[in-house]
């Protein structure tokens, strides 16, 4: 067996088509754009590219996307002030603030401090506890991305065992919240995991989530299983890998995500996607 490759370009683009005619039937409706706010503090290299691929990639359906540049010295504060200037716009639809944020600027407080009805990311106590009791709300791009990349190559969820490698409020536990809401029975893994090889062989759906490259060897996958590597690592050459030895595991399993080009270009269309759910939200739609 040799997996099939789940393009996670070409899906992410479909959703995009998706997320631009949404967009434009939103503007014909209520004469302005969905607009989507993303703050970045400082200057980490990945997060300037990470930010400036999210203003761009809503410029692109159609979208008011304006990127919030403040230095690094940016005191919790004025980070806080920002937010509520936000909060409180209404051609605001949805904000965004850029993770890691200096150390002086408190993470959670920070994003305790969005209105959770434009929290795109997801992140929010809220939009985590509505996602926790099977209720209606923003739920995180990652895991929301990667459930659409099962959908596109036909997993059958309801029964299968799913096992989520990785317990991060990001990405481990939203995923495992969507597979249980899909009818899947539901195992959280993580690096600490005794005999974690043996619970990965169980897994008709794997998801690694753990951020370490190619932690999950070939032998681990169980024959036919999906594979969903949400991994990115730098490795010692310059390259990029997955939590999943790739090479081995694709002899191994259906299908699998590569890395890269499996689950990241779906994390920046679902945040789109997520943008005009929470315009629509706001406006009434539901």
């Amino acid at each position: 067996m040799t997996a099939q490759i789940l393009d996670g370009k070409a899906i992410a683009q479909k959703v995009r088509e998706e997320v631009r005619e949404g967009v434009a039937r939103f503007v014909s409706a209520y004469g302005r754009p969905p607009g989507l706010d993303v703050l970045l503090v400082g200057e980490d290299p990945a997060s300037v590219i990470y930010t400036r691929n999210k203003e761009k990639a809503s410029h692109e359906v159609g979208m008011r996307g304006r990127l919030h540049r403040l230095p690094a010295d940016t005191g919790e504060d004025e980070l806080l002030r920002r937010i509520a200037e936000l909060n409180a716009d209404a051609s605001v639809d949805g904000i965004l603030v850029q993770l890691p944020l200096p150390s002086q600027i408190r993470e959670a407080r920070v994003l305790d401090a969005i209105d959770p009805g434009k929290d795109v990311d997801g992140f929010h106590p809220v939009n985590a506890g509505l996602l926790a009791t099977g209720r209606p709300g923003l739920v995180p791009c990652t895991p929301k991305g990667s459930m659409r990349l099962l959908a596109e190559a036909g997993a059958r969820l309801e029964g299968a065992r799913a096992v989520v490698v990785g317990r991060s409020n990001i990405v481990g536990k939203p995923m495992a919240q969507l597979l249980l809401a899909a009818h899947a029975t539901v195992t959280i893994a993580h690096s600490r995991t005794r005999d974690l090889a043996t619970v990965c062989r169980e897994a008709d759906i794997l998801v690694a989530a753990v951020g370490r490259a190619r932690l999950i060897k070939g032998d681990w996958i169980k024959e036919g299983a999906v594979v969903i590597d949400v991994g990115m690592n730098r490795t010692e050459d310059g390259k990029l890998a997955g939590d999943v030895d790739f090479e081995a595991a694709k002899a191994r399993a259906s299908w699998i995500t590569p890395v890269p080009g499996g689950v990241g270009p779906m994390t920046i269309a679902t945040l789109l996607e997520n943008t005009l759910r929470a315009a629509r939200a706001r406006l009434g739609e539901g």
